[in-house]
């Protein structure tokens, strides 16, 4: 929280100013709010200096610094905070490891975090870049109504990437980029 100017490091002429218990009285001249603040045992504390003429207000500005702290904590405690998890595959992969990848994937969207599941290949196993393809399309079906693709599968030297947000958009189908000329 910045520091907001109170009592005599107020530097303007004239404050639109409220009382304490929220009653605006009028444009006064800042050394008569002062006073005021003075007689009253609070605090005169500009609480929005950008408004022309800018606000003050009495109050016991020691409470109203920790209330507004108070509020900073728990808006921060709200915030939603969403991860990029990563779930990494090979393109053989067997029915119970695929299984156990995909039930860590679902929790992780239901979480509300995003997933980039990547599938590595090997050596020859890129020659068959459609068994990528085929895996991440399983992948996407299965996860339909729990996540979404939001970004398509692509290739990144040895790894196939693609990654999944949660929510239910409805996602294209997944096919491969066919070389230009070839029919589809």
């Amino acid at each position: 929280m910045k520091d907001v100017p109170v009592n005599e490091r107020i530097r303007v002429r004239q404050v639109r100013l409220i009382d304490e218990n929220g009653v605006q009285i009028g444009v006064v001249d800042t050394r008569e709010a002062l006073r005021l603040a003075q007689e009253r045992e609070y605090d005169l504390v500009l609480v929005s200096p950008n408004s022309v003429p800018p606000v003050a207000r009495l109050l016991d500005y020691g409470k109203w610094r920790y209330e507004q702290q108070q509020a900073e904590k728990e808006a921060r405690k709200k915030a939603k905070r969403t991860e990029l998890k990563s779930m990494k595959l090979r393109p053989k992969i067997e029915a119970h490891d695929y299984n156990t990848k995909l039930s860590h994937i679902r929790r992780f969207l239901e979480e509300g975090h995003k997933v980039k599941v990547t599938i590595m290949f090997r050596g020859r196993e890129l020659a068959h870049q459609e068994l990528g393809y085929r895996l991440l399309e399983r992948i996407a079906k299965d996860l339909e109504g729990i996540g979404f693709v939001e970004m398509r599968p692509e290739l990144m030297g040895r790894d196939m990437n693609m990654v999944m947000a949660p929510g239910s958009k409805p996602s294209a189908p997944i096919t491969p980029a066919s070389p230009a000329g070839s029919p589809s």
